[in-house]
């Protein structure tokens, strides 16, 4: 089943049953400028890979906050390679997605896996970050998180929230990041990473 925004974008009903990877590393900013908050962030780039109804990259940032439902994530900075899932992100749970150029490349040194990964808006660099982890399968463990997004003006300006429910193969990662200074992740350049891990093969229900 599929709904509309639009005559031209299409995108898959609520849930999206997901399936890929994602490597994230958990940084925290000791100050923030204007309109953004200090603390705790998550920035990841994620690869959607088939069985998933759509198959794209994507590169977010992701904090834990209050919400009028409790505790929950929300998704402050995302932008992805697929123009339907730009659509159907922002019309069923109102998080912001945006469009980019997302590229991955991998290389494996025997058990050592390297992905790098970049991201650029209308040719102009946002992020690349290089990962290294191992790549033995390690037991498929559950996850589970609830998200709140405050609403956006384009989709009716609503709350909207939503879980992502799966399991994955969490591994430790190595990770290096750079962020445009003058892009719109530039205020990250300066924040302490705390740590990094790959959800490999994940299986998820997204909605």
């Amino acid at each position: 089943m599929t709904s509309r925004v639009d005559d031209a974008v299409a995108y898959p009903a609520s849930p999206w049953p997901l399936s890929g990877s994602l490597w994230l590393t958990v940084f925290r900013v000791g100050s923030a400028p204007a309109g953004r908050t200090a603390g705790i962030h998550g920035a990841a780039f994620v690869a959607y890979e088939d069985p998933s109804p759509l198959t794209y990259g994507e590169l977010l940032v992701a904090r834990p906050l209050r919400s009028p439902h409790g505790r929950r994530v929300t998704i402050t900075d995302i932008w992805v390679d697929s123009p339907a899932s730009v659509a159907g992100g922002r019309e069923l749970w109102a998080i912001p997605k945006q469009l980019a150029e997302v590229d991955r490349e991998a290389a494996y040194d025997g058990p050592v896996g390297t992905t790098a990964w970049s991201a650029r808006v209308d040719g102009r660099p946002v992020a690349s970050a290089r990962f290294r982890d191992l790549s033995p399968r390690p037991p498929r463990l559950p996850f589970r998180a609830g998200l709140w997004h405050p609403g956006l003006p384009d989709t009716g300006g609503d709350e909207r929230v939503a879980t992502m429910r799966g399991t994955a193969r969490t591994t430790p990662a190595r990770a290096h990041w750079t962020f445009e200074p003058d892009g719109p992740l530039g205020w990250l350049a300066g924040a302490r990473q705390l740590g990094s891990l790959r959800l490999a093969d994940f299986r998820m229900d997204f909605g």
